[in-house]
């Protein structure tokens, strides 16, 4: 047994290696349709994450993730158009502020014990607040939007070369789905599990559900917003709409319920399946405003009919019966082979 450990290793190291040139090689070659795809999709594994730690680990549901992916947003926008700050900067500022905006929605919230349903209501409507604030402020041009200037100075997170969004995008995505899977392991993502699983027990023990429930809404907060300055730079473009729409929260949350809440490799296979679909549909039937997210509405509704714990609840699912049917089978053996010694 003490053999098999250094081998399974070099596997994984060899397996991760291989996956790593796959992901690097990938968009050489492709053309701007496909490249687009491929960034969209690695874009919805990271917004997907960020949702993840909040609600899929500490519990706490989110229907207005759009507050803080505007918030980063509107931020290093503005803070780029109007002073000139690179938004390398701007969306770690940005990133501060939906995290400070997360901490005082979450504070407010659970001050007066706000939860499931009615905590998910109010995410929403700070969402839609901020929305019609947005459209009725001229100092962040209102109805009009944001639109960037164009460029191709990397300092000010511009390419001339869509690739790069590409490569920043897959280390955004990469980078979080470690951490994700570094929480999945911690003490502190034991703590949300157990607030998630039941608030009153966990308390009863000793968790601090207050102080851990605050950690996990500024953490995804956080987070989040750096995925808005990646959606504005990328499309150079922004409005109150785009940035805090209800259609943004439901595109960040969605590809976690299909692919499974409160896993590491959910989010990325919700986003794999989901993206791609949607995206295609929309360029299928241009002509139909809305039409992905019919998509993602009967998606959604098949997978709580028939996949409550997502593709990866349903890959384990399969995985257990066949490891059971090898062992009922091996025990059948091993019963068969003892009765016919017992016969001689």
């Amino acid at each position: 047994m003490a053999n098999l450990a250094p081998k399974n290793k070099k596997q994984n190291g060899l397996l991760l290696l291989a996956l790593a040139a796959v992901l690097l090689l990938l968009p050489l070659g492709l053309d701007s349709y496909y490249l687009n795809l491929l960034i969209v999709t690695v874009y919805g594994v990271y917004l997907a994450q960020c949702w993840n730690i909040m609600s899929g680990y500490a519990g706490q549901f989110s229907f207005g993730h759009a507050t803080f992916f505007g918030l980063g947003a509107y931020t290093s926008s503005m803070l780029f158009t109007e002073v000139g700050l690179t938004p390398w900067l701007g969306m770690l500022i940005g990133g501060v502020l939906a995290a400070l905006a997360g901490w005082v929605i979450g504070f407010l919230a659970f001050r007066y014990r706000l939860k499931g349903h009615y905590f998910a209501l109010a995410t929403l409507a700070f969402a839609e607040t901020l929305r019609v604030i947005a459209l009725n402020w001229r100092f962040v041009k209102g109805a009009m939007g944001i639109l960037i200037p164009l460029g191709e100075k990397p300092t000010n997170f511009q390419f001339g070369e869509p690739i790069y969004f590409y490569y920043i995008i897959l280390a955004m995505a990469i980078l979080i789905t470690f951490l994700v899977h570094k929480l999945a392991k911690s003490k502190l993502g034991l703590y949300m599990v157990a607030i998630r699983e039941n608030e009153d027990a966990a308390e009863a023990l000793g968790v601090g559900a207050f102080k851990y429930k605050l950690i996990a809404v500024s953490v995804s907060a956080f987070l989040t917003a750096l995925g808005g300055t990646f959606y504005v730079q990328f499309y150079s473009y922004i409005d109150p709409e785009l940035a805090f729409g209800n259609h943004v929260s439901v595109n960040i949350l969605t590809p976690v319920i299909i692919g499974g809440v409160g896993t590491v490799w959910g989010p990325v296979l919700g986003s794999l399946v989901l993206t791609p679909i949607s995206e295609i549909t929309r360029g299928l039937f241009p002509g139909l405003s809305g039409i992905n997210m019919i998509i993602y509405g009967a998606i959604l509704i098949v997978a709580i009919m028939y996949l409550p714990e997502g593709i990866i609840g349903l890959i384990q699912n399969i995985w257990h019966h066949k490891i059971v049917a090898r062992r009922q089978g091996t025990v059948s053996e091993q019963a068969r082979a003892g009765a016919k010694q017992e016969g001689v």
